[in-house]
């Protein structure tokens, strides 16, 4: 009897310590391969409820939040060109790779012709659109949950959920396509903050429910979805936000002064680009009407 308990005892404090190791947040660079085929390459990870955080800076101020149950594995990291070109300069966007399914075993997802740098993608269209990347990568979060491939239920598609109409207009032929898809989901975001004057929940509630009922509706409509996916994309935005503000050195008293002195006197092309975040903290009230 006693040799069974002591062996049971044994067995409990061994599945203790499993589950106890796998809480802790793996530290080794690794590539998670989603289940829609993509991969993203991080530094770290951990289990935040039903989602696992990618931390994808060395530093831990950007990270990708990606529901566990869409990650199919984990694999060592291939090694980056020495050169580092698929990394921005400051290495705080995610990069995604597609894998291609019927792929020869053992092959580098990073060497096929498919392969796309989502970092490169909002980059590239945020520069061009004069927005913050990490907004439009708040909104491919909240929307597709950086899944290429997805269809909502009344028919938008891609990474930026676009409506088919939407996309025609935008001179988007391929929804599924990334690059296409960022560059006309940027694109018409960058057109609906100029629409509402650069106020970012509008321009959210307008992106997510259509401008007519934002205008309907004097603001955001009093529809349940809108109002939570104002919130989310808010959130998440300030969050990653907040994270580069307390990774930034501190600056000394007079130089964070002439900073905030500059900002008051930026030109309005500059207004474009650093007006969302003081929108989004400022106007958060608004989803709660």
């Amino acid at each position: 009897m006693r040799s069974r308990a002591a062996l049971s005892i044994r067995r409990r404090l061994g599945i203790l310590v499993i589950l106890a190791v796998a809480a802790l947040p793996c530290l080794a660079t690794e590539v998670a391969v989603l289940k829609n085929g993509f991969s993203i390459r991080h530094e770290r990870r951990e289990v935040v409820g039903d989602t696992t955080r990618l931390y994808v800076s060395a530093d831990g101020s950007s990270f990708v939040d990606v529901p566990t149950a869409e990650i199919e594995h984990f694999e060592a990291a291939p090694e980056l060109p020495a050169s580092g070109s698929r990394l921005s300069a400051s290495g705080t966007s995610p990069l995604l790779a597609h894998y291609p399914r019927n792929g020869a075993p053992g092959s580098s997802p990073f060497a096929t012709p498919s392969a796309v740098d989502l970092n490169d993608v909002v980059q590239s269209a945020s520069g061009r659109y004069r927005l913050d990347p990490d907004l439009v990568n708040s909104v491919i979060k909240a929307e597709s949950g950086f899944n290429s491939r997805a269809v909502s239920p009344k028919g938008a598609q891609g990474l930026m959920q676009l409506m088919p109409g939407t996309a025609s207009q935008l001179g988007v032929p391929n929804a599924f396509d990334p690059q296409a898809n960022v560059e006309g989901g940027t694109k018409y975001l960058r057109e609906l903050l100029e629409r509402y004057n650069f106020d970012l929940v509008k321009a959210l509630a307008a992106y997510n429910a259509g401008p007519q009922r934002v205008e309907q509706f004097g603001g955001v409509p009093p529809y349940y979805e809108t109002r939570a996916y104002v919130a989310r994309v808010v959130r998440d935005f300030n969050k990653k936000k907040a994270a580069e503000e307390k990774a930034a050195p501190s600056s000394s008293p007079k130089t964070a002064a002439s900073k905030h002195a500059s900002t008051k006197t930026d030109s309005s092309a500059g207004k474009a680009q650093k007006s969302p975040l003081v929108q989004a903290k400022t106007n958060t009230a608004q989803t709660s009407q």
